[in-house]
């Protein structure tokens, strides 16, 4: 059930993985138009908006992950994320901390000018980290559900959108946003079919479908709750509808705005921590 405090908050996205990414993108071609409280909006405005969504200028948080493999067996780890934003860009890094076969595992994300995200991940057994390339993007992150490409910010005119209707989910009003990718080979998605929320701009669900148009996998966002005037989403799964797995994300304890320095941003600091 999605828990939402009423007030004047704003919202975080990206999770990455609170910073997750789900900031999906259009372009100008293939608009429809919808109501939303009495105003028509376009399919590429509704997708600048989720993209745009305050969320202070950086954050710290603390999260589980919670493997689920298809027999219903758990696996729990624990990491840090930290994220800043540099005027326009984003950049992010998660550090596991906890349990010690994954412990020290480190990623960086750097976003760039042009829409390109430069990925590194940093392995403690080599001591060294290594890049994340474009032919990888579709790869399992630290074997969860959710792959490479999901951990970066969609840039806005890299998809086509357009409003598909609506729908209420556990009573919230959604507008239905699906999103086709301009370049087939910048994507392992073939269409993504989102649920935003019209109070918050939140993706609340996301269905995934691969080049055949078979689902491939479902985003959902569980709980909403407000840290700092800022509502965050604090419970989250990502599912995998052909291995039926699940990853699930819960936020421990999360502080905005706390003047994180530049260099925690930097593939020097990632491999010395």
């Amino acid at each position: 059930m999605i828990t939402q405090k009423s007030g004047n908050y704003q919202v975080i996205l990206y999770a990455a993985l609170i910073f997750l990414f789900f900031a999906c993108s259009g372009s100008h071609a293939a608009e429809s138009k919808s109501i939303s409280s009495g105003s028509q909006i376009t399919g590429r405005e509704l997708a600048q908006k989720v993209y745009s969504r305050e969320n202070g200028d950086d954050a710290v948080a603390q999260m589980h992950m919670i493997l689920i493999d298809e027999s219903g067996k758990e696996r729990v780890r624990e990491f840090t994320a930290y994220r800043k934003d540099f005027v326009a860009l984003s950049r992010q890094v998660l550090r596991f901390t906890a349990p010690s076969d994954i412990q020290g595992t480190a990623f960086l994300s750097i976003e760039k000018t042009g829409g390109e995200t430069e990925q590194f991940l940093f392995l403690p057994s080599l001591r060294r980290s290594r890049r994340i390339v474009s032919s990888q993007k579709s790869h399992r992150f630290v074997n969860s559900d959710f792959s490479y490409e999901d951990m970066e910010r969609r840039p806005v005119d890299s998809f086509d959108h357009r409003i598909a209707g609506e729908e209420k989910i556990d009573s919230v009003e959604c507008l239905i946003l699906e999103s086709t990718p301009k370049n087939k080979a910048n994507s392992q998605y073939s269409l993504i079919k989102s649920w935003i929320a019209k109070d918050t701009d939140i993706p609340l669900k996301a269905d995934h479908f691969d080049e055949k148009k078979e689902l491939l996998k479902t985003y959902r966002v569980l709980e909403v709750k407000p840290f700092q005037n800022i509502k965050t989403e604090t419970y989250l799964v990502m599912e995998d509808a052909k291995r039926r797995t699940k990853t699930v994300l819960t936020l421990v304890k999360i502080s905005y705005n706390t003047g994180i320095k530049d260099d925690i941003f930097t593939q020097t600091k990632l491999e010395n921590w």
